[in-house]
């Protein structure tokens, strides 16, 4: 899934509104199941090409550490080029920079196909791999931009909730399914010699499913082009950080990234370096988030759609500071809370990324949502990288176990502390969030007990009507 934050928040007094293409009933449903498509094959070229598989090309390449970490911090380091994107995505338009930057990011990599087969130095290689990549990361977060202001404009605010949960699904099925299948090929392939070959081969169904994804990014509706070009304005920076609708929903990305990133980097090691889990349980433990992930994703679309983003970003933010206190109990001779942790974090990190994806694009004016999206994205990033560097430098500090409680704690789990701390406290930030026509966490825990109520007795409809009526204004 493109990385994306955002009903929205017209302003007649200051934006005049850009008028769009008419949508035709027919025409906006082929565009939502083009997108859905879109997503799923977006998730096959991430894993054929990224994650897993690009730490494998580094590795055979003889990558050092230092240079795995470079190409780890790249997404990060690239958020600094969000503004000028969001200034293309306002002089370009939004669907076309869409398609030219996202395509070219997933094309770059053809040439890398042919790395195995060539006989070219160690040194060149590895350049090509760092090149590419570096390449790649910087017209992703070009097309993301534009992305994510068309889907802004695109999808009614109405069915927004809905809408990107039922993508979740998609791309969560064809993510979970296509990471499996390379990572068994790489398993199963490598140690016969053919590492080379199978990333190769890898990396030619990557850019098969980019050129797919191309072709269903052309099918989707966009703005009539002379609406979608808006000369750029550099007070549109200045509205974006200074605006008193947005600045709250600005210090939660920088304050929750930040949270996150002090441990974000430490779980997967974790599990394999100290609680001796092997990759097998890795990969199961993964499976069953994506799993509740899928199953959760309507639901929380439905419910952000009724009540509002807010309070299902409230609920989730709070609740996901528990997960990092669940990792302080898991030990290599107590595994199985990790299965609760996974289905407490798929579940909510599922409601948290729907709802700060409506909030993102709700509150952000029409008129310079791209420059908004792109403040959005930079404060997450730079919070997350922040603590990022920290975090590692603390876990190199702290290299001598510690007992507490009874348990030998690792510098592990003092990030795992901090960050749930850190979590909680920024939780606490998305109450100063303000969503027009929004309800309260009340209205909607009586809702999801309304919900479950009728799955369980199959109450009439009407009666999670009655729940949820009274709601301001239909959400733009």
């Amino acid at each position: 899934m493109l990385p994306a934050f955002t009903p929205t928040l017209e302003r007649a007094e200051l934006h005049a509104r850009v008028p769009q293409e008419p949508a035709r009933p027919g025409r906006l449903r082929a565009s939502l199941g083009a997108s859905f498509a879109e997503g799923a094959a977006a998730e096959v070229f991430g894993a054929c090409a990224g994650g897993a598989v690009l730490t494998g090309w580094a590795l055979y390449l003889g990558a050092s550490a230092v240079t795995i970490g470079l190409l780890t911090a790249l997404p990060i380091a690239a958020q600094v080029l969000q503004l000028p994107a969001a200034w293309l995505t306002q002089r370009v338009g939004a669907k076309r920079l869409a398609i030219t930057a996202i395509g070219a990011s997933r094309l770059v990599w053809l040439p890398l196909i042919a790395v195995p087969f060539a006989h070219l130095s160690p040194g060149t290689a590895l350049n090509a791999l760092v090149t590419i990549v570096a390449l790649a990361t910087i017209l992703g977060v070009v097309g993301g931009n534009a992305w994510t202001a068309w889907m802004g404009d695109l999808i009614p605010g109405a069915i927004r909730g809905r809408f990107f949960g039922r993508r979740m699904v998609y791309v969560n099925i064809a993510g979970t399914t296509a990471s499996l299948a390379a990572g068994f090929a790489l398993d199963t392939l490598g140690p016969r010699g053919l590492k080379g070959e199978t990333l190769g081969a890898l990396l030619a169904v990557a850019c098969a499913a980019g050129v797919i994804s191309i072709w269903l990014l052309l099918a989707q509706q966009g703005p009539a082009a002379a609406a979608d070009v808006v000369p750029p304005q550099w007070s549109d920076v200045r509205r974006a950080l200074h605006d008193t609708a947005t600045r709250p929903l600005l210090a939660y990305f920088l304050g929750w990234n930040a949270a996150v990133g002090i441990s974000a980097g430490f779980f997967s090691y974790h599990m394999l370096a100290n609680l001796k889990m092997g990759f097998v349980l890795v990969a199961a433990h993964g499976i069953l988030v994506a799993a509740v992930r899928i199953a959760s994703a309507g639901m929380w679309g439905r419910l952000v759609d009724t009540f509002g983003a807010r309070p299902v970003l409230i609920v989730c933010s709070s609740g996901i500071s528990v997960v990092p206190v669940i990792w302080l109990f898991i030990t290599p001779g107590r595994l199985w809370p990790i299965a609760v942790e996974a289905v407490v974090a798929g579940a909510l990190w599922g409601g948290h990324g729907i709802a700060t994806m409506d909030l993102s694009i709700g509150l952000a004016p029409r008129r310079g949502r791209p420059f908004y999206l792109a403040a959005f994205a930079t404060a997450g990033g730079l919070g997350f990288a922040a603590t990022s560097a920290l975090a590692g430098i603390l876990a190199y500090t702290l290299t001598a176990p510690m007992p507490v409680l009874g348990a030998e704690w690792r510098n592990v789990h003092v990030l795992f502390l901090l960050s749930a701390v850190g979590r909680a406290a920024a939780a606490r930030l998305a109450l100063r969030i303000e969503e027009p026509a929004a309800r309260n966490v009340r209205d909607l825990g009586r809702g999801v007990a309304v919900m479950l109520m009728r799955r369980s007795i199959r109450l009439p409809r009407t009666a999670y009507v009655v729940v949820s009526e009274g709601r301001a204004s239909p959400r733009g």
